[in-house]
């Protein structure tokens, strides 16, 4: 009866990393592979890529412009929704896209906000440095832009920038895992290394385990920060050859998750670590391999780098580097947090 819980869990949140934006309306549904690019507009239809006509908003209102790396993970449909909130409430506009972790989209879809004429730019980078021709536009046209959970390759062209601590977010699930396996071992790590926060996370997680003096050996290693599904296939191959690990260090809760739907079809279950905090996640604490996740807000970073974006439009001073707490989960402490939605 657990394993079929997990399972369909582990169906459930497939459904929602692959198509989160699908259920919810701050998100639009990945385009087909010769439409426009994904984006959203509450209130207003789609428009054609390439469109030049000006983003709609109330007379005298502004323009935002908004990019992530992945619209459709869950986490990103919560920050968003957090900044739009902020953005609607002063009655301005969010004109949100979605690249689907392609940085060649993303600097088309910035190309195609700025001609719409967008004031603002909120960023997250597909890659820290793929996304600097997009940034060289900004700056040229005079958009200010404000930054969020992932740190660009270059920070002096934000104004400000929110987000989780993800080092330590990473570094207290290598604490754990040196704790519950002081005996040390195998392990595998899922990573993306054209994504900062993941990076930072990774960077992170192994800092602690040599901090702990616990011998773990890294046996395999594979770029596979996507979506579950990805993830479940790049794990896969990684169990094949090496069944025996003890634990798996996922760059994010969609690995992490992804990893676990790997280690039940295998009949292994290692220690599974993830990075994010979301309901999927914490509500397979208990029951599964999941052993853990650090732990992020992203309605505060959200609300945070909206709420600075204002203030300085406002005149006010404001901080070039907002760090947001991240904290470590696990089935000891999820009933304080909860499993229905998000820190």
């Amino acid at each position: 009866m657990k394993k079929k819980i997990i399972s369909a869990i582990l169906s459930s949140a497939m459904v929602l990393s692959l198509f989160a934006g699908c259920a919810v309306p701050a998100t639009a549904p990945a385009p087909a592979a010769d439409s426009a690019p994904a984006e959203t507009e509450e209130a207003a239809p789609a428009e054609e890529a390439g469109d030049t006509a000006e983003a709609p908003a109330a007379e005298g209102g502004k323009v935002f412009g908004y990019t992530c790396m992945d619209g459709t993970n869950p986490f990103f449909v919560a920050l968003e929704g957090s900044i739009r909130e902020v953005v609607e409430s002063h009655g301005d506009t969010l004109v949100s896209v979605d690249p689907l972790n392609d940085s060649n989209t993303q600097i088309d879809q910035v190309e195609d906000l700025i001609s719409r004429g967008i004031d603002y730019m909120f960023v997250n980078p597909v890659d820290a440095d793929g996304i600097i021709p997009a940034l060289d536009m900004l700056k040229e046209a005079g958009i200010p832009m404000f930054g969020f959970d992932t740190q660009v390759g270059d920070m002096s062209y934000l104004v400000s920038y929110a987000g989780s601590d993800n080092f330590n977010a990473g570094y207290v699930c290598g604490e754990d895992l040196a704790k519950k396996i002081p005996e040390g071992g195998d392990i595998l790590i899922l990573d993306s290394p054209t994504m900062q926060s993941v990076v930072d996370r990774i960077e992170g997680f192994e800092k602690a385990i040599e901090d702990s003096g616990v011998k773990f050996n890294v046996v395999g290693r594979q770029d596979a920060v996507g979506n579950l599904q990805v993830a479940q296939e790049k794990c896969t191959d990684l169990l094949t050859a090496h069944p025996d690990v003890v634990a798996i260090m996922g760059g994010n809760d969609p690995t992490a998750l992804g990893c676990l739907a790997a280690a039940e079809a295998a009949g292994v279950s290692p220690l599974i670590y993830g990075v994010d905090g979301s309901p999927d996640v914490k509500a397979l604490l208990k029951d599964s391999a999941l052993e853990g996740t650090g732990a992020q807000s992203p309605m505060t970073i959200g609300k945070t780098i909206a709420e600075t974006a204002y203030a300085w439009i406002d005149g006010q001073d404001v901080e070039a580097f907002i760090p947001i707490e991240t904290f470590l989960i696990t089935a000891d402490n999820v009933d304080e947090y909860g499993t229905d939605g998000w820190q």
